[in-house]
């Protein structure tokens, strides 16, 4: 996500901002500042992470991977996330969607 112990930047902020405006509708979205950016998370999961740069990733498993990376995400080296483009961020229906299926990976 970032550096252990930088503060979370403005742009992680702002995007962790946006993210929870958006995905209002999917029920009880907090953010947590970590690592330089911040952890998105749903009834307690986290199931998104903004790093310092503010992109956006979403968790995955076999099960919405493939969906992710066809709407144009790339997959983070070490942890289960794959980022969202702006385009996706942009497209709410497909964001809703992709949200959506990374919260049910997290509760997995």
């Amino acid at each position: 996500m970032g550096i252990k112990g930088d503060k979370a930047s403005e742009l992680s902020a702002q995007a962790a901002e946006l993210i929870i405006e958006k995905l209002d509708s999917l029920g009880p979205i907090r953010s947590k500042k970590m690592f330089g950016g911040h952890g998105i998370f749903h009834d307690g999961q986290m199931f998104a992470m903004i790093n310092s740069d503010g992109e956006t990733s979403f968790k995955y498993d076999e099960s919405n991977e493939a969906a992710l990376l066809k709407a144009g995400g790339t997959a983070h080296a070490k942890m289960p996330y794959i980022s969202i483009t702006e385009k996706t961020i942009a497209n709410f229906d497909l964001l809703l969607k992709l949200a959506d299926d990374a919260i049910d990976v997290s509760k997995k």
